[in-house]
């Protein structure tokens, strides 16, 4: 039997149907391959007892324990036979705890027999408290001790020294899994190497199949080390195999070379700025210029800072391609930023903005919006002025994706915040050009350089990590709203102040409060918020209280995403214009959104949000020569997970270093977000933080191998393992995403 049918062999052919429906219904395993790399959580030694002090409420847990006490209790019952029902209390003990096992009723035969003080189990159920103590109702159970038993000589069998314990369900229990496992580890024998032998070898890395049966069952602690030291590999190879692919798929499409003409319209933009670019602007532009310049299409991440430049770079870019004879488009994840940024694009532009208008300039060229909510004259004049190429410049919302938009000569397509955007949409505008336009990626939520290489693996990254001269550094406190009132009333004074000093402020709530908004699609949850029963404060209650009470006699204005495009947008300009002093938003104004004189931004509900979107909402201050202010209120204990977040956003203004502690909090799924859906369920073993180093250098050597040999014919193993982790629809799906 190849390797192939080794590993896809359906688990209903290797362990029956009974057990491969529970497996492929409740964790998602249908192959061989899939139970064998459904790796254990972690391993229990024998003479070592897990802590039962720790159990967490409500999950379902497996321990391993010893029964210190068994006593069955008989009492009245109208259910049971000659009206007497019976209950088993038996207490487990560790150590480190006690905890209760319960059953009842005809339930209690089995384990009144099994288990007798002194013995040792493993243990399988839902925690939950009964009069104030831990306990597990009528839990699973499989001894580990007992002359004769065959159960405990079975569980002997497989669990070696150290017994692995493996992420279950209340339907399949670890020891089930382990059984199972037990019956299908002689085929992982035949299976063939998907790591080349040189690449193997050079690292010390032991052969798949022995990984395989170290993992499954180790001997000693060693053992699991070479197994995951192994395994780690595997995954980031083969990943940065299928992104190394797509690279260079990618690098023999053709593309049109946009070299910008000497003189042109670059030359008399550049002449206008009244500041310098800063060194940073300088080198990722040449970076991008370099890129519009070859024959096949550029694919480039630009990571920048909140408040770096990156709209003055990416304007450059697509004014370097009208130059060159091409257009270029914009897509904005909102018509809030699509409007700010073609307000930002049309003033920096000036007279070059206004090509085929009187007082144009000679090398001018028209900027036009092009969103949902535009009136029909308005939208049927953008669209002409597209097809038409009169147009060198669109701005617009994923109105720009729909068929009816047509282009002269799509040169460059440059997407704002990318992970707002799904990835048939970023590919339905990539295919409105003639031939595939080249690509400028933006986003402002700096990404941890790992991260970076294996979500946009298929992209050149560059960075742009100093902020522009002038910017103004932020203050970031936090206000413990519960445990110290005052410092509330001073942060409302504080605004005042600002807003006496001839500046604005913002505040920003995680709802916005009418009747159609469910409290519960607020921010991101933490379990503190699953605590809380309040629901999130909301933009329409907070604005109507801060007028009426500690900011009254400002104007206060609010602005969410269910208004009225034209009213957001006069909302807006009000706002930029200085005519409102406090701007009471929800997260919309969280990416783009530039008011120079808008100083200070209270955050209501801190705790609700990501360490992310906080950072990113902070970024809307300081954006002129006035020192900028950030509070973030929050009514968390101080002693809360959700404070410590708070606290170290407040201690940095470093993006990349929030971005890591972000990370560090979360899941590894979230980290590698919904669009990713392969390389998310492809990770079982590798953590992108922490292997860093096995991720840059698995790229390096993927890239080679990919090189030398694209179709990896040489390679039959890692084809194999490329087909199984990546299907051919996951592999498209990781190159747009």
């Amino acid at each position: 039997m190849d390797l192939v049918s080794v590993l896809e062999e359906p688990l209903k052919k290797a362990l029956g149907p009974a057990t491969a429906k529970v497996m492929a219904e409740h964790l998602g395993l249908h192959t061989v391959g899939d139970l064998l790399h459904h790796y254990p959580r972690r391993y229990e030694e024998r003479g070592q007892l897990t802590h039962l002090a720790d159990l967490p409420m409500d999950e379902h847990v497996t321990v391993v324990a010893q029964v210190a006490d068994a006593r069955l209790h008989t009492f009245a019952s109208s259910k049971a036979p000659r009206g007497k029902g019976q209950r088993l209390e038996v207490t487990i003990t560790d150590g480190s705890g006690r905890v209760q096992l319960v059953f009842f009723g005809n339930g209690v035969h089995k384990p009144h027999k099994d288990l007798l003080p002194g013995t040792r189990a493993m243990f399988s159920g839902k925690v939950s408290v009964f009069n104030r103590r831990l306990q597990l109702a009528h839990p699973a159970y499989e001894l580990l001790r007992g002359e004769g038993d065959e159960a405990a000589e079975s569980v002997d069998s497989w669990a070696g020294a150290l017994i692995p314990i493996y992420p279950a369900t209340a339907k399949l229990e670890s020891w089930k899994i382990a059984k199972s496992v037990q019956t299908v580890l002689p085929s992982a024998q035949r299976a063939v190497d998907p790591l080349p032998d040189s690449l193997r070898d050079g690292r010390g890395l032991v052969p798949l199949p022995e990984a395989l049966l170290k993992i499954h069952r180790p001997g000693t602690k060693a053992d699991i080390h070479d197994a995951r030291a192994r395994l780690k590999w595997d995954e980031a190879f083969v990943l940065q195999v299928a992104l190394a692919r797509r690279r260079h798929a990618d690098g023999q499409l053709p593309a049109v070379a946009r070299t910008p003409a000497p003189d042109g319209l670059l030359t008399a933009f550049d002449a206008r700025l009244p500041f310098t670019l800063t060194e940073g602007q300088r080198k990722v532009s040449k970076e991008i210029f370099d890129g519009l310049a070859t024959e096949h299409p550029m694919h480039r991440l630009l990571q920048g800072e909140v408040g770096s430049g990156k709209t003055m770079v990416a304007l450059r870019a697509m004014l370097a391609v009208v130059d060159a004879g091409g257009q270029a488009a914009m897509l904005a994840p909102t018509e809030v930023l699509a409007q700010q940024h073609h307000r930002s694009v049309t003033e920096m532009m000036g007279e070059l903005a206004e090509g085929g208008m009187l007082g144009g300039a000679e090398h001018a060229t028209k900027v036009v919006l092009l969103t949902g909510s535009m009136g029909a004259a308005a939208r049927r004049q953008a669209l002409l002025d597209l097809v038409t190429g009169e147009a060198g410049i669109v701005i617009g919302t994923h109105a720009l994706i729909e068929d009816k938009v047509q282009f002269h000569d799509l040169g460059l397509v440059v997407v704002d915040e990318q992970h707002r955007f799904g990835v048939e949409q970023r590919d339905a505008l990539r295919g409105k050009g003639k031939q595939p336009p080249h690509l400028l990626v933006m986003t402002a939520t700096p990404i941890p350089r790992t991260v970076a290489m294996t979500v946009f693996g298929d992209l050149e990254t560059s960075v742009l990590d100093q902020l522009p001269a002038g910017r103004s550094p932020i203050a970031s406190h936090v206000v413990p709203a519960a445990d110290k009132p005052h410092f509330l009333t001073r942060a409302w004074e504080r605004v005042r102040e600002e807003v006496e000093n001839g500046h604005q402020a913002y505040v920003v709530c995680p709802r916005i409060g009418d009747e159609e908004d469910d409290p519960k699609k607020g921010a991101r949850k933490s379990p503190e918020d699953e605590a809380e029963k309040r629901p999130p404060l909301a933009v329409l209650d907070v604005a109507d209280q801060l007028a009426k009470g500690p900011l009254q006699g400002l104007r206060v204005e609010v602005l969410h995403g269910r208004m009225h495009p034209d009213d957001k947008d006069a909302v807006m300009r009000r706002f930029a214009a200085g005519e409102t002093h406090v701007l009471v938003a929800t997260t919309v104004i969280e990416v783009g959104v530039n008011v120079p004189n808008a100083t200070a931004m209270v955050i209501m509900d801190a705790d609700r949000f990501g360490v992310s979107q906080l950072h990113q909402l902070r970024g809307r201050v300081g954006r002129g020569s006035a020192a900028g202010l950030c509070l973030l209120v929050s009514e968390m204990p101080e002693a809360s997970p959700a404070r410590q977040r708070l606290n170290a956003v407040a201690s940095t203004l470093d993006g990349f270093e929030l971005s890591r502690i972000d990370l560090e909090q979360r899941r590894e799924g979230d980290v590698l977000g919904q669009a990713q859906s392969g390389v998310r369920s492809s990770l079982r073993m590798l953590a992108v933080i922490d292997d860093e180093e096995i991720i840059a250098e698995a790229r390096e050597e993927a890239t080679a191998v990919v090189a030398a040999d694209p179709e990896l014919g040489d390679l039959p193993g890692l084809r194999v393992a490329l087909d199984a982790l990546l299907d051919e629809e996951r592999e498209q799906y990781l190159d747009k995403g």
